[in-house]
């Protein structure tokens, strides 16, 4: 039996071992729970999908490569994915359930108020690795709403160089959860 725990992801997912990719599923699972609460703003739909993510992924293991991506990249590809499908379908769905009358059983108020607080926080941590200049003009952009010359005021710079600061931290942000 193995201490996995000093394991880098690359190394959890290249072993093939259940126990090392149920410690990479406990470093990443609250993160993507957050990263589909936040795109879905549904927390059902957050904690489904991230459990098809993950069971994709523990199909898919045996044929991870590891390359200079980081695995989590591999990971939110697979996400990607996933969203992409549900997205695809749900509208569908939906609309079946609703002309069916049937009702998926809603999580508990406790899992859905943790599921929120995921969403949050894994928003925080994300903007949190950026340069300050970049997270500045992201967290008041994206996340408080405020416009392009509120932010520059509050700044103290051009629209420009606000946009190109949302910009840049945008793609950033996408680059590390693996998005193209």
């Amino acid at each position: 039996m193995h201490d996995f725990a000093d394991f880098s992801d690359e190394d959890l997912l290249a072993s093939g071992e259940t126990e090392a990719f149920g410690v990479f599923y406990d470093r990443h699972a609250r993160t993507l729970l957050g990263y589909f609460a936040r795109r879905t703003r549904n927390p059902d739909v957050a904690a489904d999908l991230t459990a098809e993510t993950f069971a994709c992924a523990i199909k898919a293991q045996r044929r991870y490569i590891a390359t200079d991506a980081p695995a989590v990249a591999w990971l939110y590809t697979i996400a990607a994915r996933r969203l992409a499908d549900y997205q695809r379908r749900g509208a569908v769905e939906r609309r079946m359930r609703r002309e069916l009358a049937m009702q998926t059983p809603p999580l508990g108020r406790d899992d859905v108020d943790v599921i929120r607080l995921l969403a949050e926080d894994a928003a925080h941590a994300l903007l949190a690795e950026l340069p300050s200049d970049q997270r500045e003009a992201v967290a008041g952009r994206v996340v408080a709403q405020r416009g392009y010359p509120e932010l520059a005021a509050a700044l103290h710079t051009s629209e420009d160089a606000v946009r190109k600061r949302v910009s840049r931290g945008l793609a950033t942000l996408r680059r590390r959860m693996g998005a193209p």
